[in-house]
């Protein structure tokens, strides 16, 4: 599902809301779910997920093709784990 399909859902859900309404709402939580992870703040949506930031420490990696020895620098990642209530939904289970 894309963002516009999301919008479109939520609107279809909420004929009382204007479309640009909704549109909003969804920018402002996607920009607030970024800023908290560029924070380093964990994000605990209870029975969807948790979203927070992995570091990956700087190492001497390979180049698979030329197996020439590279640094690669220490970055940060998403990572999302989703909820107990999710994966159960997701497999069938009554949750």
């Amino acid at each position: 599902m894309t963002k516009s399909e999301l919008i479109q859902r939520l609107a279809e859900r909420n004929p009382h809301l204007y479309l640009r309404d909704i549109e909003k709402i969804v920018d402002t939580v996607f920009e607030e779910i970024s800023t908290a992870l560029v924070n380093d703040d964990r994000i605990e949506l209870r029975g969807f997920g948790a979203f927070s930031v992995k570091h990956r420490d700087a190492r001497t990696g390979r180049n698979p093709r030329t197996g020439e020895t590279v640094y690669v620098e220490a970055k940060r990642l998403p990572f999302f784990k989703t909820g107990k209530a999710l994966r159960d939904r997701l497999n069938g289970e009554e949750g």
